[in-house]
């Protein structure tokens, strides 16, 4: 029997681990959690100071047995958890679940699943940290509390299967109040006026109305035509003549490396994942993937992180790449330091970046599937980006004048890549042009060649819905929550029917705006912002040693309860009641009303359960007709009946005229 155990999480961990380590250390997988409070009660003891009763995992009680034989014959125990609070936790549940004595426990944590990283980890271990034990374990218990509490009165009060949570709850009041600000909304009309000029031979561009007698115009002082075809009147017959060049040099700096948020936000704009796909992936390339010789290899660092952090080691590996592969030129004179600025962050963490830049996406694409090289390329290219020079613009800015009026027109042109070479910010939504491209060379006093007016309205804009990427920068800057609880919370707020996805926006139901003003009427403290901010901040002092975890418990508790015996007591029984509409029902002459899922609208008959007829509606409430089946002349090739072309949400596909006994389906072919 090996002389050291060391105990991982997961087997893919297991499995990359043991390459690194010699015939002295075995590596077994706990499989996650061993041990977490009951399913069928609520598992702690308000009256006696928040104790908490946990049991074993059904799923563990099979391997307890095999890792209390190892253990038994181990000089010592190494604990190789996750690096955060969760990780520390399990590491603490598994120590006890084994009754393993403290001389024989040894805490081990790394950023990386590397050689390096592993032997130095083991060269360096440490006690298991009670604080983020107590930090983590206060956590569970306030959302037990909660959960456990809260959701039997919305069963009763509501409806059954509803749920709560101090995280969950404000994630929802913010889409929630997001569609307040956009039902109120008033739109405000507006003109723009452009001028589209020429300079001979040149391409022709545009210029924007900027001013009139030297005064500034607002995006909102041409409120209607009227007003807009004035200014193109007062313009008739007017000479372009060029009043003023300025031409600057611009430097754009590189984004940070990735945190765990900014990693879902990005992976959600560039590559349309979800947050919960980003971080199942994310997961794997940390954990390991074989590389064919190379054997299992962790590709990127710990995921779950908030800090900017980057190892000096990790520093060095990526001048010698860059230097190699850009030149000199494209690494700055002093290294880039990155300095964390969400609320609370964990300092002693590092950022997301590839456990290796030498292990270039391209090279070793043929292991990964599509979606882990997607994510992968993601994550190496900001990194690689983080660490090298600005990109630099050459920019122009030419004011026009035209009688007493100034148009301005600006543009700019990229002068030297810099970390533009391997990071694109195209696609970000923190990238703001500085005009529509180049433009030609001009002097003082140049006469331009007029072409058109172009008058165009606008309106106002409401603020835009959530989506996944911007709900979780809003959940960062508020402090709600942290990396490990974005994509649950996401998950969970679909799942409980609050909230639906409808063309990558976040729509509050009609249950979930019913749910958020009970809460937000009986449980103010619950869907508050700032108070949800100010526990996590509670949390953040529990790990730092600063605070006692059920002293933190009990602030939260006690006022929690008592708002809920007001409830239990004076709470109406509510119920979200149907639109009605104009429609009535085809087969049995009802009338139909408007009722909600998660996924989407629809037009229901008031006769069901006996009348089941269902329509989908569009967004101003009309019913959907779908096209009748067409014949297509083809065959099923499973039972030989013609295929049809029917009509889904997606779009059209073949059918088996079979069905329902036989349900063959396939995509339309490419000259359909």
């Amino acid at each position: 029997m090996a002389k050291y155990l060391v105990i991982v999480e997961s087997p893919t961990k297991e499995k990359t681990i043991s390459r690194f380590l010699g015939p002295e250390y075995t590596v077994k997988s706990s499989y996650g959690h061993i041990r977490d409070l009951p399913k069928s009660k609520i598992g702690v003891d308000p009256e006696n100071n928040f104790e908490p009763e946990y049991v074993i995992m059904p799923k563990a009680k099979k391997i307890i047995p095999e890792l209390k034989k190892l253990t038994a014959g181990s000089k010592y125990v190494y604990l190789a958890t996750d690096y955060d609070r969760e990780g520390e936790a399990i590491a603490w549940h598994l120590k006890e679940a084994l009754k393993l004595p403290a001389s024989k426990v040894k805490r081990i944590t790394f950023h990386e699943i590397t050689a390096e990283a592993i032997k130095e980890a083991v060269e360096n271990p440490r006690d298991i940290d009670p604080h983020l034990v107590d930090a983590q374990q206060a956590r569970r218990v306030l959302d037990r509390l909660v959960g456990y509490k809260l959701s039997p009165l919305l069963w009763k009060k509501i409806k059954y299967g509803l749920s709560a949570g101090r995280v969950q709850s404000v994630a929802v009041r913010l889409i929630c109040d997001r569609e307040k600000e956009i039902d109120a909304f008033n739109p405000v009309e507006y003109w723009s006026v452009k001028a589209e000029l020429k300079k001979s031979p040149d391409e022709p561009f545009l210029a924007s109305l900027i001013a009139k007698d030297g005064k500034k115009i607002d995006k909102l002082d041409i409120r209607d035509s009227a007003a807009a075809e004035k200014t193109v009147a007062e313009l008739s017959g007017a000479k372009y003549r060029v009043a003023s060049v300025e031409s600057k040099e611009r430097q754009r700096a590189p984004f940070a490396p990735y945190t765990t948020s900014t990693l879902q936000q990005d992976a959600s704009r560039r590559l349309h994942f979800s947050a919960a796909k980003t971080m199942m992936i994310a997961q794997k390339l940390y954990e390991g993937i074989e590389l064919g010789d190379k054997g299992n290899a962790g590709l990127i660092t710990y995921m779950r992180t908030d800090s900017l952090n980057i190892s000096e080691q990790a520093r060095k590996e990526a001048k010698k790449l860059i230097v190699s592969k850009y030149g000199a030129d494209y690494y700055p004179e002093k290294p880039r330091i990155y300095k964390t600025k969400s609320k609370g962050a964990q300092e002693a963490h590092e950022a997301i970046r590839p456990a290796s830049c030498r292990l270039v996406p391209q090279e070793i694409k043929q292991y990964l599937s599509p979606d882990e090289f997607k994510l992968y390329d993601l994550i190496w290219s900001r990194f690689m980006a983080s660490q090298m020079v600005n990109a630099v613009y050459d920019t122009l800015s030419v004011d026009i004048a035209a009688n007493n009026y100034t148009f301005r027109a600006t543009g700019r042109t990229l002068k030297f890549s810099g970390f533009l070479e391997v990071y694109s910010v195209a696609d970000s939504e923190d990238e703001q042009e500085d005009g529509e491209g180049r433009l030609p060379k001009m002097s003082v006093g140049d006469i331009l060649d007029f072409i058109k007016l172009h008058s165009e309205q606008h309106f106002t804009e409401p603020p835009p819905r959530f989506n996944e990427a911007s709900l979780i920068k809003a959940l960062e800057e508020h402090g709600i929550g942290r990396p490990s609880t974005y994509a649950p919370t996401i998950h969970t707020i679909i799942d409980r029917g609050y909230v639906r996805l409808e063309t990558r926006k976040f729509f509050p139901t009609d249950m979930g705006k019913l749910v958020n003003d009970v809460l937000q009427k009986n449980f103010s403290q619950i869907v508050d912002v700032e108070f949800t901010a100010r526990v996590e901040g509670e949390l953040d002092k529990v790990a730092e040693g600063e605070s006692v975890w059920t002293d933190v418990v009990s602030r939260f508790y006690t006022p929690f309860n008592k708002d809920l015996a007001d409830a239990e007591k004076n709470l109406a029984r509510q119920k979200v009641e149907p639109q009605k509409s104009d429609e009535v029902c085809p087969k049995c002459g009802k009338p139909m009303v408007i009722r909600e899922s998660r996924r989407g609208r629809f037009l229901a008959c008031t006769g069901f359960p006996e009348c089941r007829t269902t329509f989908s509606i569009d967004r101003n409430n009309q019913k959907i007709i779908k096209p009748a089946p067409e014949q297509t002349g083809l065959v099923c090739e499973k039972c030989g009946k013609p295929m049809l072309k029917r009509f889904g949400k997606r779009g059209a596909f073949l059918a088996c005229s079979g069905f329902p006994k036989c349900r063959n389906t396939k995509k339309l072919p490419e000259n359909e």
